[in-house]
């Protein structure tokens, strides 16, 4: 499970990062997330958002129930108790920046979008001021 939270990780801050910088490649990830914006897409992503979610939810509550199972314990711990709630830490961890690192995307590319929109419109007004002008 975590190497393929880090791999969704690692590609979610590499299309930040392609967001951010006005390349050659920021077009066609633009065009990729409106073909993945259209039809089924907004569903599927919903699903898997929310199953993501669902499963952050019982790995933060499973942490919090070792927690609490140390805390009542006097604060001395065994190795199976500490491994497990490192793992659920790393977990969850993993999971909330996954679904924050998808909501940052979602939003730069509606920023995105919407500047390329207002610079298109913002050259068509100077051009339809130059005709009127001249």
């Amino acid at each position: 499970m975590f190497q393929l939270l880090f791999v969704i990780v690692s590609i979610e801050a590499a299309l930040i990062l392609t967001l951010g910088f006005g390349t050659p490649l920021r077009r066609a990830v633009v065009k990729l997330l409106d073909l993945l914006k259209r039809g089924r897409g907004p569903l599927v992503t919903k699903t898997v958002a929310t199953t993501m979610l669902v499963l952050f939810g019982s790995v933060l509550f499973s942490t919090i129930q070792i927690n609490t199972r140390l805390s009542e314990s006097g604060g001395v711990a065994n190795s199976t108790d500490q491994v497990m709630f490192a793992n659920r830490l790393l977990e969850s961890f993993l999971m909330g920046t996954v679904l924050f690192l998808a909501m940052v995307i979602d939003r730069m590319h509606y920023y995105t979008r919407e500047l390329h929109i207002t610079r298109r419109n913002l050259e068509i007004a100077v051009k339809k001021s130059k005709i009127t002008s001249a």
